[in-house]
């Protein structure tokens, strides 16, 4: 089977049979290049999920995924991050090994398909050449012939004319033979034209065009084969990376399958675990018999110093357990002074008045001071906290020594930090530990450098590890305190709730009393409720002493100078700029800040006072909202 036996006479059929080959192959590239396009694509969509669902660096959202469900999560975006990859090696192989070589193969193939037609464009040329020279030669023979024969009647015409002279019958005779002659040359000539005519078309259809049309048969199975490996390669490319891929897939199987419910409920546990004890029983107050307040040693609450009588509960307030209660915000830390405060001077400093501006805070009795401090102290969890939150007012940083948080969770932070800071000094000692290597070559080999050029760096680590190690020793202090002291205080709680439970008619007594005479009706829960949780307030201060500040409300001038010598207020210089984060409630005191340190009570006449309408609103709404 041969194109140049079988197909001698379709040379312009094959022209186009070839060219429509090269154009399926044309085709085919395309159709791997939109593919590659489409894994290119596929696998930057699969990077760009996968990023998307990353937990962001030192945020909120990196803690969230310590729990097995949540990692098994994070395992699932790193596996679509690798099978992205896979896709993107799937474009890359096919690229390199398909459209690549088949790009530069076409171009091959268009110059050879070229040369072959043009091989036989020629020799189709040169046969039509061979027969228009023998049409040439027989018609001239043809020619020659017919003027021979005229020639020779001519002569026998005057031959035989009688009237004719000799002369000129000589004439026609040799006429005639000249023209016999040129016919004879003729027919010699065209026998060889027909000759070299056969032999030429002998090897045009027998020879050349045999072997034209054969390397053109070479060249399109050449075709056909490549792009049947280009097929089988396309398959083979896929089927390389499915190991991969099917790996990829195992992983996260594998991922799903890590996930440890228990274990994570217990970290459940372990993120917001408090320590705190839960809340004995509440005891029965008993209101049908009048009682009177008892002011003793041995009372859960105490009189004033000066004689008024103690804040009430507010009449509709809920029976809620601290630390689960939300008081009032406008309850502040630092409770207004029960005195006016000192009038504005006249020509002299405030300073200057016998006695001085009263103290915010009153003496309180021995036995159930600490109780009533933490009674009438401001709260520590706030109502409307969320609220502050919500409408993007200031926070305030937590304490470095992590007090703000519950004492199991204080613990874990701590050591969190220990550990940090130890690192750090670990590093800086390796540091030194090269830069003292250093400094020993060049003091061995002193044409390596100069040893006095690491000295500077050396006390400067030096420097920062001590800093290191003073503060590993203070987080230390601290861990050691909590750990020392949660414990003690848990079974101080037991005690205290036992020792108070014989009590518990006289502070129902002492309660009610306080309800009565309160003035401003701020608190949202019953003391008989708090009393059988409550401890000295001085170890829950260490816990939740530390908090939001106030939002500031506006700013103040100060008009005189005010030494602030006594508990709860703040010394200030005339002329000074403080802002002022809690109105006048009527008692002659405004709470005003300098920083996020110093914050106090100054007499309101004192100062001149510029509200911000805006803050003042949030804090009217938060106010309402609250009561």
């Amino acid at each position: 089977m041969s194109w140049g036996t079988e197909l001698w006479d379709q040379f312009d059929n094959l022209e186009k049979h070839t060219q429509w080959g090269i154009d399926v192959l044309e085709k085919y590239i395309k159709f791997v290049k939109e593919r590659t396009e489409i894994e290119l694509s596929y696998a930057k969509q699969l990077r760009n999920l996968s990023k998307k669902y990353q937990p962001k660096k030192n945020s909120k959202e990196e803690e969230e995924y310590r729990y097995t469900s949540t990692k098994a999560f994070l395992a699932t975006l790193n596996e679509m991050n690798d099978y992205a990859g896979q896709h993107e090696v799937i474009s890359e192989n096919m690229t390199s090994l398909i459209t690549g070589e088949l790009t530069r193969y076409v171009q091959e193939l268009k110059q050879e398909r070229k040369s072959h037609f043009h091989d036989g464009r020629k020799a189709q040329q040169h046969i039509e050449t061979c027969w228009k020279q023998l049409e040439a030669s027989k018609r001239r023979f043809e020619r020659d012939c017919k003027e021979a024969d005229r020639a020779q009647q001519y002569f026998e015409k005057m031959d035989a004319d009688i009237n004719v002279t000799k002369a000129d019958v000589e004439k026609a005779r040799q006429q005639a033979q000249l023209r016999h002659q040129m016919a004879e040359d003729s027919k010699a000539e065209y026998c060889s034209t027909l000759q070299k005519f056969n032999s030429e078309q002998h090897d045009h259809y027998y020879t050349h065009i045999p072997n034209i049309f054969q390397k053109i048969q070479e060249m399109e199975e050449r075709r056909i084969v490549r792009i049947g490996e280009s097929m089988k390669t396309f398959a083979e490319v896929d089927r390389q990376v499915i190991p991969i891929i099917g790996k990829c897939l195992d992983e996260i199987t594998k991922a799903a399958e890590s996930i440890d419910h228990k274990n994570d409920s217990q970290m459940v546990i372990e993120a917001f675990k408090s320590g705190f004890e839960p809340p004995g029983d509440v005891d029965f107050e008993d209101f049908t018999q009048p009682m009177k307040r008892t002011v003793s040693e041995s009372s859960l609450s105490n009189s004033r110093g000066d004689g008024k009588s103690e804040p009430k509960f507010g009449g509709k307030s809920k029976g809620k357990l601290w630390p689960f209660i939300k008081k009032n915000k406008l309850m502040s830390l630092l409770t207004s002074p029960h005195q006016p405060p000192p009038p504005p001077p006249a020509s002299a400093s405030p300073s200057a008045v016998p006695n001085g501006p009263q103290s915010p805070k009153q003496q309180k009795e021995p036995l159930s001071h600490r109780f009533n401090e933490f009674m009438t102290s401001k709260p520590k969890i706030h109502c409307f906290r969320s609220l502050k939150r919500g409408l993007s007012l200031k926070l305030g940083a937590g304490p470095e020594d992590f007090s703000n948080l519950p004492p199991e969770q204080r613990r874990k932070k701590l050591q969190q930090k220990v550990d940090e800071l130890n690192k750090d000094i670990q590093k800086e000692m390796d540091q030194r530990d090269a830069l003292t290597k250093m400094k020993d070559v060049y003091i061995k080999n002193p044409q390596m450098g100069d040893p006095a050029s690491v000295d500077h760096r050396l006390a400067e680590l030096g420097q920062n590890i001590e800093k290191l190690r003073l503060e590993v020793q203070k987080f230390e202090g601290w861990l050691a305190e909590v750990e020392g002291r949660l414990p003690m205080r848990t079974e101080q709680a037991r005690r205290q709730s036992g020792l108070y439970e014989a009590q518990n008619t006289s502070a129902v007594n002492s309660c009610a009393q306080d309800r009565e005479s309160s003035p401003d009706g701020s608190y949202t829960e019953e003391q008989s409720q708090e009393t059988e949780m409550k401890v000295p307030a001085t170890d829950f201060d260490d816990e939740f002493d530390d908090e939001e500040p106030l939002p500031t409300i506006g700013t103040c001038k100060a008009l005189y100078t005010f030494e602030g010598q006594n508990e709860g207020t703040i010394s200030v210089a005339e002329g000074e700029m403080l802002y002022v984060i809690e109105e006048d409630k009527g008692d002659g005191w405004t709470r005003i800040r300098r920083n996020e340190d110093e914050e106090g009570y100054v007499p309101t006449s004192y100062v001149e006072v510029y509200l911000d309408k805006n803050a003042k609103d949030v804090y009217k709404s938060l106010q309402k909202i609250s009561e």
